[in-house]
């Protein structure tokens, strides 16, 4: 008997543990507490219900692919047929009617193949294929859209987590202002009024705080539904230990050219216009003529007749054939056929160059808000640096006596609104400059 536990037991404990194991490797990443930004992009191409119903899409195409594929080859089919006859039938000694039985079978083994049908099986073939390259186009186009929308999200995560520091900060260093005015205010040596700015400033500063955490946590929650995670799901972004907006990056025609080579939308819009030509070559192949081969072999058998065996034996055929269909009148089907494949090559053509277009604009335009990103991130660094010099002077003349709790206040704000210009201006550089290499194909890395 207490071997009978220990075994349940070790069963249980087993079973356990191996639930636990198959629900670490469901969630996969989900149960990390940490996340980097390439964390969570393996995280969505790998669990994303659109990227994964693309797949499917995929899945699919190459099936149809298979099909296409077996269709050079002949079929085989078998056919048999039992029948049950009964019938009143003269007897052939007294005339007189009488009811009589019979039963009969059939057998038969068919096969037949398609020898010529004007290329249409090849040409089905190769336009399959080029639906399953498009289908995967697809997977990488979704899995870049998704990885810059990731992107965007977690860099405004480490946006707020920056102003989240620097604005603590501020709430620490005017709680120490507040502090050393309270004591000059005890001694009397400043005014009332001058206390209460810092007071006021004081809660203003941690009210700042406040809505910026609030942020960071409606950041954080707009990058875990990006992510599609569970509800209950811990979450929380790995930050870098620096972000640099970077200084070098590709002149706008060899951006545009990298582009317009390598990005799945353009590839895809190529595949469009091939897919379509194939359409029309489908189209002509059932004007013209169509040979087919077939073959039977079969037997059959009566009750009526005799042996059965012998009956399966003297009622033994083989047949092979050619069957030649040659389309005469179609009610226009066919031509009708042609002509809309000849709209749909124009009307892919014209998307293609629609897509090159948006895509030499959207390059542009993400090369000119580099350009501006920097500027600005020239200037902000400029004025931090000169805000921050004089809010330090000012900082110290405000303990010397030498100013007053309004001109600290004064050179307190233009400080905050030059740190908060710094911040954005440096993550905006960043965006931006990953967005123009999104558009060249290169990886998203921080």
């Amino acid at each position: 008997m207490g071997n009978t536990k220990t075994v349940i037991s070790s069963i249980v404990l087993a079973l356990a543990i191996i639930s636990n194991v198959s629900a670490q490797d469901t969630t996969g990443l989900a149960s990390n507490s940490k996340w980097t930004l390439q964390a969570c992009v393996d995280y969505a191409k790998k669990n994303n219900i659109q990227i994964t119903s693309l797949r499917l899409s995929s899945q699919s195409a190459q099936q149809d692919l298979l099909l296409s594929k077996a269709a050079r080859l002949p079929d085989f089919t078998g056919d048999a047929g039992q029948s049950l006859t009964h019938a009143k039938v003269a007897d052939p000694v007294t005339g007189l009617l009488k009811g009589q039985s019979s039963l009969s079978g059939s057998y038969s083994l068919n096969s037949s193949v398609t020898l010529y049908n004007g290329s249409y099986i090849n040409n089905d073939i190769t336009q399959k294929g080029l639906l399953l390259q498009s289908a995967n186009l697809n997977i990488l186009q979704t899995e870049n859209d998704i990885t810059l929308q990731i992107t965007q999200a977690f860099l405004n995560i480490l946006l707020a987590k920056e102003s989240i520091v620097y604005l603590q900060d501020l709430v620490n260093t005017s709680a120490a202002q507040v502090k050393q005015e309270q004591q000059f205010y005890d001694a009397g040596s400043v005014a009332r009024k001058d206390l209460v700015s810092l007071q006021a400033q004081l809660a203003n500063d941690q009210y700042s705080l406040v809505l910026e955490q609030n942020t960071l946590r409606q950041n954080n929650l707009t990058l875990k539904q990006l992510l599609q995670l569970p509800v209950d799901t811990t979450f929380e972004v790995n930050a870098p230990d620096s972000i640099a907006a970077e200084r070098i990056f590709p002149a706008l025609d060899e951006a545009e050219n990298e582009a317009l080579q390598t990005r799945p939308e353009i590839q895809n819009g190529i595949l469009g216009v091939h897919i379509a030509e194939l359409d029309l070559e489908k189209a002509r192949a059932q004007l013209r003529p169509a040979l087919t081969g077939n073959g039977t072999v079969g037997t059959s058998n009566s009750t009526q007749f005799g042996s059965y065996f012998r009956q399966l034996d003297d009622n033994f055929f083989q047949q092979v054939g050619l069957t030649l269909a040659i389309p005469i009148f179609t009610k226009r089907v066919g031509k009708t056929a042609v002509e809309k494949s000849k709209i749909e090559i124009a009307q892919n053509e014209y998307n293609l160059q629609n897509t090159k277009m948006v895509l030499s604009q959207a390059v542009e335009q993400a090369y000119l808000s580099v350009q501006n990103a920097e500027s600005q991130y020239d200037a902000a660094v400029s004025a931090l640096t000169s805000a921050k010099e004089s809010y330090r002077i000012t900082i110290e003349e405000l303990k010397l006596g030498a100013v007053d709790a309004v001109d600290l206040l004064v050179q307190k704000n233009l400080y905050i609104q030059a740190v908060q210009s710094y911040i954005q201006a440096k993550y905006n550089t960043v965006l931006y400059i990953k967005i123009y290499e999104y558009y060249m194909g290169n990886p998203v890395t921080l």
